[in-house]
């Protein structure tokens, strides 16, 4: 009895490790959210790092140390934090910077784990010629997903925890661009 039971977990976690095996090598991560205001008024909150601390949803350690070098703003920039664990460790830094319409940065994390992914922001006027109704800031990130990323994504999913955090940023970034409280929900 005991011996069929061993069998039937072995069978079972070694299903579970061959279907992580078989899940994508790399990760996406996207939201965006339109905002009543144009592309030249929202890229500098994106575009300065210091400006990003009043919409980011990732600024919720208060004892948090933070570091900006490098470029005061856009390709060059660079934040290091260390925080509590809701936060981690890690640095951000622009690598490439398209006035009002594109921001890259890479996202090297230390901790809660290691990762090294590309983030990237996109902001496409609403509407044509002369007449901007808005913008559709779109917020993406991607990287490698080693084994061990695959394995945890069965029981953790990243796509709706790390969405949900932009989800929450792109809605603060709305209020703060369109001068209205920050409870406005993100698309």
């Amino acid at each position: 009895m005991i011996v069929t039971i061993l069998i039937v977990i072995a069978v079972a976690v070694a299903a579970v490790l061959a279907y992580a095996a078989s899940k994508p090598d790399t990760f996406m991560v996207r939201r965006s959210a339109s905002i009543a205001a144009s592309p030249e008024k929202i890229f500098p909150m994106i575009d300065d790092l210091r400006a990003q601390s009043a919409w980011s949803p990732f600024e919720k350690d208060p004892n948090m140390r933070r570091t900006h070098s490098g470029a005061p703003r856009g390709k060059g920039a660079v934040y290091a934090w260390d925080g509590n664990r809701q936060v981690g460790a890690g640095q951000i830094a622009i690598t490439e910077s398209v006035p009002s319409s594109k921001v890259v940065l890479l996202l090297d994390m230390v901790r809660p784990f290691k990762a090294h992914n590309t983030v990237e922001f996109t902001l496409d006027r609403i509407g044509a010629g002369t007449t901007v109704t808005g913008t559709n800031v779109t917020w993406a990130m991607q990287g490698r997903q080693p084994y061990m990323a695959k394995v945890m994504g069965l029981f953790v999913d990243c796509d709706k925890m790390c969405g949900g955090l932009f989800e929450e940023g792109l809605a603060k970034l709305k209020a703060l661009a369109e001068g209205e409280p920050a409870t406005i929900a993100a698309e």
